[in-house]
């Protein structure tokens, strides 16, 4: 009896086939690929921070659709040319621009392992669905959530507020806004938010439909976190006027400063007026990892859903957003539709009551789950937490070489792990603007700068697990001899028009 044509010899050639023709070879140069990677990464220190491609590379990448194959092995000589050198930056020491996080060699291997599984993880019955559910447990005990509570992966923090804002409409409206739209109920929802809350919030209300201009920007207190009497004020404007307050989205680590709200006290007033309390916590929700760094997310625990990124302070590789519902049959009446490609059934590939697609707007969806897992598995949450903390002391040591610098003053308080400053004297915030830039052309170093009062400032985020507080000392020590510089050139060499750059990472 014949084979069917499914079966036939593993080694045989067939047409349309995008194998490898030679297994042996393929491997040796996957191998040299990863090695190329390790290297890499293990070089990092003695590399620019940043750098940025040539015209002669840039223009590689403006060829016409390639109609044939190329090799494999040139392929990633080309990658290691011209791609390797020139990224973002991130994954150095001394990159502290933005919060992003720097990577691990442990989540560049998950990362492969899950690339070589392809799991399709918008539902049915796989592993990779358990791996997703167990990491919403993990989540569940470290934030103090029952277990029953709902989760999901998404691209990151700006799509899990998107979620949150999608599950607070339906459940102050009900689940006929989904078919009906806002306008059948007749009701205006506001949600209510700090004025230094990422702007993806506004972004978020006017994707659900809300409107942005329905967000209302709450002032801050001197610390940097919602003022609670000006919030109760808005509510109570609000409800005067005939609108539906439905949420309040609270923000675990600001972007400009690392702030923290009253987290407690927004729990309070969110029970008191009956509103879905949100938190951002894109990146300080993860605080709760650490015992010394608990204590500015007590009332996190009281929350209905919270944000969050694992490619930020886990270093989980881009991306690993998350959203995290308690009451998880909300979480699914936001969310979960029927359709005849999307039916259950009680054994095989198609078993299972509740999909990943169930709980957001994605049905094909990457395995996010497995380098997460890995990243807790690898480390435990104790090392990890101890991570965060370590780098929230050298922002502390920054802070401390700024205060006795005679070049530069900070322009903040030091919650977290952001630290603003500026250069002293006239004329500081053209300077600080060329400060900036310098650093980032000479490959030294890669802060940002951010608007603070009116006024750029330079914004230090020390995220990166690889960064020393020695650094911070090499840091200072290069922006003090950049200021000299720009100083030495004339006002007119730096000067340059204020602009707002709007929302930083």
């Amino acid at each position: 009896m014949s084979a069917p044509p499914d079966r036939i010899d593993a080694q045989t050639p067939r047409e349309g086939d995008l194998d490898p023709d030679d297994w042996e070879a393929f491997s040796a140069e996957a191998h040299q690929a990863l090695d190329l990677m390790i290297a890499h990464m293990r070089g990092l220190r003695a590399q620019k921070v940043w750098q940025p491609a040539p015209e002669e590379v840039r223009a590689r990448f403006q060829a016409p659709l390639p109609r044939q194959g190329h090799d494999f092995a040139g392929l990633i000589d080309e990658f290691a040319t011209s791609i390797l050198p020139y990224g973002a930056g991130n994954t150095h020491p001394l990159f502290m621009g933005w919060v992003q996080g720097a990577g691990t060699a442990i989540g560049m291997v998950a990362e492969m392992l899950a690339a070589g599984l392809n799991a399709n993880c918008g539902g049915r019955n796989h592993i990779a669905i358990d791996v997703e559910r167990q990491i919403t447990l993990w989540l569940a005990e470290i934030f103090g959530f029952p277990p029953e509570a709902s989760g999901i992966f998404v691209t990151g923090t700006s799509m899990a507020n998107l979620l949150a804002t999608l599950v607070a409409r339906t459940d102050a409206l009900g689940e006929n806004v989904r078919g009906q739209g806002l306008l059948a109920t007749g009701r205006q929802l506001t949600g209510y938010t700090s004025q230094e809350a990422h702007g993806c919030i506004d972004k978020a209300f006017d994707l659900a439909g809300i409107g942005a201009s329905f967000l209302r920007h709450i002032p801050v207190n001197a610390e940097g976190g919602i003022r609670l009497d000006a919030l109760r004020a808005a509510i109570a404007r609000d409800r005067a006027e005939g609108l539906a307050p439905a949420m309040i989205v609270g923000t675990a680590g600001t972007v400009n400063m690392g702030a923290f709200d009253d987290l407690d006290a927004l729990a309070d007033l969110c029970a008191q007026e009956d509103l879905w309390f949100h938190i951002d916590g894109a990146f300080g929700a993860l605080c709760a990892l650490s015992p010394e760094l608990q204590p500015l997310v007590k009332g996190m625990e009281r929350a209905d859903s919270i944000a969050l990124d694992f490619h930020k302070w886990l270093h989980v590789p881009y991306d690993a957003g998350f959203f995290l519902c308690r009451d998880a049959e909300a979480h699914r009446r936001a969310f979960m539709s029927s359709g005849a490609y999307l039916s259950r059934a009680p054994r095989g590939l198609a078993a299972g009551d509740i999909w990943p697609c169930d709980l957001g707007p994605d049905l094909s969806r990457g395995f996010r789950a497995l380098k997460t897992w890995f990243t807790f598995q690898a480390f435990g949450a104790e090392k990890l937490g101890e991570t965060i903390a370590t780098t929230c002391r050298i922002a502390r040591h920054l802070a401390d070489l700024i205060a006795a610098s005679p070049n530069f003053e900070l322009c903040a308080p030091v919650k977290l792990n952001i630290v603003c400053f500026s250069a002293k004297g006239e004329n500081s915030g053209a300077l600080n603007r060329a400060i900036v830039m310098d650093l980032h052309e000479r490959g030294l170093a890669a802060p940002s700068i951010t608007i603070l009062d009116g006024k750029p400032v330079i914004r230090a985020a020390i995220l990166n697990h690889r960064t020393r507080a020695s650094d911070m000392d090499v840091f200072i020590a290069a922006a003090a001899a950049s200021a000299e510089r720009m100083r030495g050139q004339g006002i007119a060499a730096f000067q340059q028009p204020d602009i707002d750059q709007g929302d930083i990472d």
